[in-house]
């Protein structure tokens, strides 16, 4: 996607173009960020499009990941990133901050108020830490295209399935792939644009899933997944990084600190190539 220097995109546009993102034959790599800075800074970098993680979300903000935040909260600092940028925004919403239908509805027109052009949505239940049953799943992906279409919207979303992380639900891995896969051609058909099989690792798996469901696939980046370029050759639409990136920037942060307190790094913070200038620019774009 090329992007105009001088052109504002719409909502419906953005929405578009990160549909099409999905449908371009190359691989969507998404280091989600939590906060206006991270996203003007992947702008910046000529990404085209950017996504937030709910856990950066929280832990930035004195909360645990799992809808520990208000939803309020989190409406707010997204509709601050979308209106940052002019690239879509993505939006990671767990389970939608409810379980009740008629607070779903509100929960999504409000989002996409805010500007966000996508969705992950979870089909982990978080009230009773279990997965939603397939037809409960499907009945909120229907009332998410539902909202979407009555605002003209037409939304990404990213149905997201944690089968992996119940594995006392399935007696092997066979079952719970076989369990993505119901899922997903489920999900396809209410109304999802893309799968996201958290945690899923193996290649053999992933290649079923890309053959099988024949829609988008999002993967994320974890410890014995395939290389990208690997994830690419598969056909893997999409790869997140989730909170890695915020992993990564308190990493270097642990480090400096670690040596300060040695008397070391001074030249770290010297010789710096991201100036006080360079933080403007990105504000002022």
């Amino acid at each position: 996607m090329e992007k105009s220097e001088n052109k504002l995109y719409s909502q419906k546009e953005k929405a578009h173009q990160l549909y099409q993102l999905h449908h371009s034959n190359k691989i969507l790599i998404l280091p989600n960020v939590w906060d206006i800075l991270g996203a003007k800074l992947l702008e910046s970098l000529n990404y085209s499009a950017i996504a937030t993680a709910s856990a950066s979300i929280a832990y930035t903000n004195g909360y645990l990941d799992g809808e520990k935040i208000p939803f309020n909260y989190v409406l707010s600092i997204l509709s601050k990133i979308a209106n940052s940028v002019n690239v879509p925004v993505t939006a990671d919403i767990e389970s939608g901050y409810t379980v009740n239908e008629t607070q779903l509805q509100e929960n999504i027109k409000e989002l996409l108020k805010s500007g966000i052009v996508g969705i992950n949505i979870e089909d982990t239940n978080h009230n009773t830490k279990s997965l939603f049953s397939i037809q409960s799943q499907c009945e909120r992906i229907k009332i998410i295209r539902t909202v979407a279409r009555e605002l003209d919207i037409p939304l990404f979303i990213n149905a997201r399935a944690d089968v992996l992380l119940y594995d006392k639900d399935f007696s092997t891995d066979e079952t719970q792939i076989e369990e993505l896969i119901n899922r997903g051609l489920a999900y396809k058909e209410a109304g999802a644009d893309c799968f996201y099989p958290i945690v899923l690792r193996q290649k053999s798996s992933i290649e079923k899933l890309v053959k099988q469901l024949n829609m988008p696939i999002n993967i994320l980046t974890l410890p014995e997944i395939p290389s990208l370029k690997e994830l690419h050759d598969i056909g893997v639409a999409r790869v997140s990084l989730g909170p890695s990136f915020l992993k990564i920037a308190l990493q270097g942060m642990q480090q400096l600190a670690i040596e300060l307190k040695d008397l070391e790094g001074l030249s770290r913070i010297t010789e710096n190539k991201i100036t006080n200038d360079y933080l403007k620019k990105l504000i002022n774009n």
